[in-house]
């Protein structure tokens, strides 16, 4: 990675990464003073508590359930979290449970079933503090009467297969589900509630991060049922999972449910205030920078053509901001795959950001998950600039022929330009940076 303004870029997006770090994340939101959490809007006085137990799921939540550790060390009573294989970490008062993921397995269902229980014997006295970071939909299954985890996982998969977004995966798993869709909550009721949330999802939709275990649902079943027929998944998903959805058994809970009155969800961290980290560091490197929108979302080779633009309009006008300029944008983008190559929605979108800006001198653009990892890949994503074609030609590789086959990992491999941060530990999207100077 030669180029200085390529390596500027790497920087910035490390700051972001830094920003959703799942530990200093949790310990920005929650604080102990004289023997009182503070979270949120709310004090929790600890003697007011009979038992406090820690709960939840998500590649992140091993970390936050350290953090949660080191504020209130031996006062927690004892809890248990489901984390992706390889995801542990170490832990003195709670559970870890590895398990499945982005398919859910016996080992999810096992610590879903666990985690129940610890909240079905909650009192009203007691405290619980429910952990959920990305990837909690998938590991914290417990299915719902009459619907197995083949079943689950078959209708976990034809989504995901089918192109559906996480609104509508997740109006679908909420309804097919014992804790999901403000269910954990029930289960938990009439205990005192504090959920800690790392976001993954555009918007920080909190009733669909994690599909909302803790959080009023405004889907229904009926709008599952409309997913199914969008997608034509209906004669294909399994029957149990059918029948319960047109069934409308018991209602998720809803918006303005007594079971919610002692709950508290609060967003920790966020592709916001990872992309709101990466201004600041932007700034302190000297550049004029401000955050585009954190809502991005659709076609990466698209969205990648709209950011080259924008870094043409940078070095033509000094517009949105002048040079020298960062430009921030986060979301997370998806691809539509054509060719058999190996990638992921970040390294596709340098790769198309790279064919729009050859030859535009001092201009780089850069595209990362903050998880660390971008498809089936060991990177995270790839940085581009003016000279990334020019040097692909004097390899003999050809850029057009490589996006067409879904190849940018290759690509950029070959180039040296790889982002690789190894695994993270946290999640919350994608950031895109440009810099022009």
């Amino acid at each position: 990675m030669p180029s200085s303004l390529r390596g500027q870029a790497l920087r910035i997006f490390q700051a972001a990464v830094r920003a959703a770090a799942p530990e200093e994340a949790v310990l920005r939101h929650a604080r102990l003073s004289r023997n009182t959490l503070i979270a949120g809007r709310k004090h929790y006085p600890l003697n007011a508590f009979r038992s406090i137990y820690v709960v939840g799921a998500g590649k992140a939540s091993a970390k936050m359930a350290q953090a949660v550790e080191r504020l209130l060390g031996n006062r927690i009573s004892g809890g248990l979290i489901n984390v992706k294989y390889g995801h542990a970490a170490k832990l003195r008062r709670i559970e870890v449970n590895e398990c499945g993921h982005p398919l859910p397995d016996e080992n999810g269902q096992t610590g879903a079933r666990r985690i129940a229980s610890i909240l079905g014997e909650a009192e009203s006295d007691d405290l619980i503090i429910c952990l959920i970071s990305g990837g909690a939909s998938a590991l914290l299954p417990l299915p719902a009467s009459a619907v197995t985890l083949a079943d689950k996982q078959a209708t976990t998969k034809l989504l995901l297969e089918s192109g559906a977004n996480i609104h509508e995966m997740n109006s679908v798993r909420k309804h097919i589900s014992e804790v999901k869709g403000g269910q954990l909550a029930r289960l938990a009721h009439p205990a005192s509630v504090l959920t800690l949330i790392l976001s993954d999802v555009v918007g920080d939709d909190l009733d669909v991060i994690g599909s909302g275990p803790t959080v009023p649902d405004r889907s229904t079943f009926a709008d599952a049922s409309n997913v199914v027929e969008k997608y034509g998944l209906r004669d294909r998903i399994p029957p149990a999972v059918s029948d319960r959805l047109a069934s409308g058994a018991q209602e998720t809970p809803k918006p303005g449910d007594p079971i919610f009155a002692k709950v508290q969800n609060v967003i920790v961290g966020s592709n916001r205030l990872a992309a709101e980290a990466a201004v600041r560091e932007a700034h302190a490197r000297g550049f004029h920078s401000l955050v585009l929108s954190t809502f991005v979302e659709g076609e990466a080779r698209q969205i990648a053509r709209v950011h080259a633009a924008i870094a043409k309009e940078l070095r033509a006008s000094g517009r949105p901001v002048k040079l020298p300029a960062c430009v921030i944008s986060g979301g997370e983008t998806t691809v539509t795959l054509r060719g058999h190559g190996l990638g992921g929605r970040n390294q596709e979108f340098a790769l198309a950001a790279a064919i729009d800006i050859a030859g535009l001198k001092d201009v780089a653009i850069l595209s990362g998950g903050t998880d660390g990892v971008d498809g089936p890949t060991d990177a995270a994503g790839a940085v581009a600039d003016g000279t990334t074609v020019k040097r692909a030609d004097a390899l003999g590789l050809k850029p057009a022929e490589f996006l067409a086959n879904n190849d940018s990992y290759h690509f950029f491999q070959r180039l040296g330009d790889l982002i690789r941060t190894g695994p993270t530990e946290t999640n919350v999207a994608d950031i895109q940076i440009i810099l022009a100077r």
